[in-house]
């Protein structure tokens, strides 16, 4: 077995959110994200089929959500996003990288 590190290889500046799979298996999707100031495009809004569990490793987040309070992220803080439920990246720190770790679900059976 190989292990590896989540953070290795973590750009030390990028114009986009990087974005890396870490595992993707019938019903599960794993992703690690990096972003430093980045947002969503305002005119836009992620409306998934999957669920979403989400964990900021490092730095600090804000999702909008677009029927409901905009929600802060620090380190270690966690949530569920249920499929199709819209939001957005709002706003990341500026100042250091934000790490994030995605898991995404299948919403069959649920």
């Amino acid at each position: 077995m190989l292990t590896e590190n989540l953070f290795d290889a973590i750009p030390e500046s990028s114009d986009a959110e990087q974005f890396d799979e870490i595992l993707n298996t019938p019903g599960v999707r794993i992703e690690r994200i990096v972003s430093q100031g980045h947002t969503s495009p305002a005119q836009g809004w992620y409306d998934q089929d999957e669920h979403e569990w989400v964990m900021v490793l490092q730095g600090g987040a804000v999702l909008a959500f677009e029927n409901s309070a905009d929600v802060r992220l620090a380190a270690g803080d966690y949530i569920n996003i249920p499929a199709h439920c819209r939001h957005r990246v709002a706003w990341t720190d500026p100042d250091q990288k934000t790490v994030w770790l995605a898991v995404f679900y299948s919403a069959a059976g649920i």
